[in-house]
């Protein structure tokens, strides 16, 4: 979580979708642009898996994720912060990610991911996922 957080908080405005999206296109290997941090991505029944590919040293977890049409809400923890991360899909090969919450927000990485968002790009389809897990 630290480093996504961290990620976030070195990142650009919002931006947001105009497109309808599928649940399969949540599915798929995605890098943080700018940055080796990779997550694999599973989708079922509005449920979102997370599995950690390169976390580039972090050790982070996360719960299930819940899916809304083109927004993914998922809780993540790290080093005792806990937080929602809230993805937004773009277009099938492109997710904007922000922190919805972080608690306590006194820590570090809670403060430096207020109002941040990180670009992910799909770089693998659902095979390559599966294949981390």
């Amino acid at each position: 979580m630290a480093l996504l957080l961290t990620i976030l908080s070195a990142t650009q405005g919002p931006v947001t979708a105009q497109t309808q999206i599928a649940n399969a296109d949540w599915e798929g290997e995605w890098l943080a642009e700018g940055t080796l941090f990779r997550i694999g991505v599973t989708a079922d029944n509005g449920l979102l898996k997370i599995t950690q590919i390169e976390s580039m040293g972090q050790i982070w977890s996360s719960g299930d994720g819940k899916i809304d049409g083109n927004i993914a809400r998922v809780e993540v923890e790290y080093a005792g912060a806990t937080g929602v991360i809230r993805a937004e899909l773009l277009d099938a090969k492109t997710a904007v990610l922000s922190a919805a919450s972080c608690q306590p927000e006194f820590m570090v990485v809670c403060a430096l991911s207020q109002g941040r968002q990180a670009i992910f790009r799909k770089v693998a389809g659902q095979a390559a996922s599966d294949s981390n897990n």
